[in-house]
């Protein structure tokens, strides 16, 4: 009897689903990392460093894989249509929150696709301007912006293009401070600098990167940063805020996002390995040099952040009628 019940116990055991037996722990196979924008691009650019530092933690490598075009929505479709197994990730930029308010007839929902794991870094914006234009500080900007727009010669400002993190800045700028501008997108912010530093556009709202270098030799006037405090790389410029342009704060930023339904736990360690490599020194060091700040937020924390840019940008793409057109 005892050699009976101990097959039957055994045939039932069999029957089970495997899963039910025994799950293989996470992660036993290469982690795919979709990339939203090409190699060379800000979100690139953090990827590659912090990738085999979070492969050490997990145990597996990281590889990279670059899907552009869209305004992100590629690599972000196919993660939003991939097994929520943990072998599937997004790095995305701010195009996130505006993605779905200009691309239209997309496959899925940004708002419910995705799991926040973490938001990566953030990246400052400058208010840069030609050293033509007649101001000193951003009070005398401000002070100039309004009279040329009421005298029907409006500045003129050029973008990284339609969409982007620059012109929603700008747009944003331009709600608090009380005048119209002219905008001139360009493909990317090279050329929008480039258009500044000829003279064929007033102002821009440009990255640390870009910017910061051509402020401190005088080939720009640097007048404000968009963040609440101000940045080392420009200690004497202020911010918007101080200027009073109460509540202002715009930025540029990145994150990793895991499809909807993945296990919590997968996505707590996925969460604790980028964390980690955010706090290395040599990881700090070579943020700051290319303009950018480590954050490292709780899943949490930034689906919170999410949820707010979205609401954001979407209140601006309808109120400044943004299309990517």
């Amino acid at each position: 009897m005892p050699r009976r019940r101990a097959l039957l116990a055994a045939a039932g055991a069999a029957a089970l689903p495997l899963p039910a037996l025994a799950q293989a722990p996470w992660p036993n196979r290469p982690i795919r990392a979709i990339i939203s924008f090409p190699p060379g691009g800000a979100i690139d650019t953090v990827t590659r460093l912090i990738g085999p530092i979070m492969a050490e933690q997990l145990g597996q490598p990281i590889v990279g894989e670059n899907r552009p075009g869209a305004t992100g929505t590629i690599a972000a479709a196919a993660v939003a249509q991939a097994q929520p197994d943990g072998y599937t990730f997004l790095f995305d930029a701010s195009s996130h929150a505006a993605a779905p308010h200009l691309v239209r007839n997309l496959s899925f929902n940004y708002e419910t696709a995705f799991a926040p794991v973490t938001q990566l870094t953030t990246v400052p914006l400058i208010l840069v301007a030609h050293p033509s234009v007649p101001a000193n500080n951003i009070q005398e900007f401000l002070a100039l912006g309004r009279a040329r727009a009421q005298a029907g010669n409006p500045l003129v400002y050029a973008s990284s293009g339609n969409g982007s993190a620059a012109h929603y800045s700008a747009v944003l700028f331009l709600q608090q401070a009380g005048f119209e501008a002219t905008h001139v997108p360009f493909r990317g912010g090279g050329p929008a600098v480039q258009a500044l530093l000829a003279g064929t556009t007033q102002f821009h709202f440009g990255t640390t990167a870009s910017s910061t270098a051509l402020a401190q030799d005088g080939r720009l006037k640097a007048f404000a940063v968009t963040t609440k405090e101000r940045i080392p790389q420009l200690p004497n410029v202020p911010t918007l805020q101080e200027a009073g342009l109460t509540g202002y704060e715009w930025i540029e930023w990145g994150g990793i996002f895991a499809p909807a339904a993945t296990p919590a736990p997968i996505v707590e360690r996925m969460n604790a390995a980028a964390r980690h490599a955010l706090g290395q020194q040599t990881v700090k060091d070579r943020l700051a040099q290319i303009g950018m700040l480590p954050v490292g937020s709780s899943p949490s924390v930034f689906a919170a952040y999410v949820r707010e840019q979205q609401a954001l940008v979407g209140r601006l793409t309808r109120e400044a009628n943004i299309t990517l057109d």
